[in-house]
């Protein structure tokens, strides 16, 4: 029976920014399109009447010739899409956005870091509101929204992203903690909390025929876990 434990970890920031995740795997994970994926971490070019000119990336990849995205990468791209749900707003706002939170706060990967939770998301929808015509009440939607996404990010002692629980249903407010990603667990793949047990394995088992009841025994889980792993790959398929 695997062992079972939900002590969040710290390990040194070099794992965690390391390219790890392909932009489809990356894609699959947060169940955002690739197509939106690839313009926030690799720019895209857009015509004009002067001709095509070029919308840099908003998330810096550890090489830039690799279309890989570390676990910080990862975090980022979750937490920008509160803002693409609540808005869409242009890429080039949310650039200009985030540069300027970048400098306010003065730290890397500010979307990966706990001062974006505690001073980050105030700087950053006011500047939306300065840039956009955004409501007090879109705002508050938004801050909402920006609120439920950093829930489902833990963080080490110092402050930087150590977990990540991907949404599993439709991006409820209350959804379960049950599925993680973790760069220090199962290579950073989707696992069940506490186990190590690979999401994608559970689904391929369940796929072939074996019941809920027969997963949880054999990996010593409860019936709700393996229900979410299921769920969460099987959403994702769809």
């Amino acid at each position: 029976m695997p062992f079972k434990s939900e002590a969040v970890k710290a390990l040194p920031a070099g794992p965690r920014e390391m390219p790890a995740y392909s932009l489809a795997e990356a894609a699959h994970y947060l169940r955002i399109p690739i197509a939106t994926l690839r313009s926030w971490v690799r720019g895209r070019h857009y015509p004009t009447e002067g001709g095509k000119k070029f919308f840099k990336p908003v998330i810096a990849l550890p090489d830039p010739n690799l279309a890989s995205l570390s676990f910080f990468n990862l975090v980022e791209a979750h937490v920008l899409d509160a803002i693409r749900r609540e808005h869409n707003i242009p890429l080039p706002k949310v650039r200009t956005a985030l540069d300027y939170v970048t400098q306010r706060l003065g730290v890397p990967h500010p979307l990966a870091n706990q001062k974006f939770e505690s001073d980050g998301v105030s700087l950053l929808v006011s500047r939306f509101g300065q840039l956009i015509a955004v409501s007090e009440a879109g705002q508050l939607a938004m801050s909402d929204m920006l609120a439920a996404h950093l829930r489902r990010v833990e963080r080490d002692n110092s402050g930087l992203a150590v977990q990540l629980y991907p949404f599993t249903r439709k991006r409820q407010l209350d959804e379960p903690k049950i599925i993680v990603i973790d760069p220090s667990v199962s290579f950073g793949r989707p696992t069940i909390i506490g186990t190590g047990v690979a999401t994608a394995i559970v689904a391929e088992r369940y796929k072939a025929g074996e019941s809920v009841d027969e997963l949880a025994e054999d990996y010593g889980c409860d019936r709700r876990e393996i229900e979410e792993a299921v769920r969460y790959e099987l959403a994702i398929a769809a």
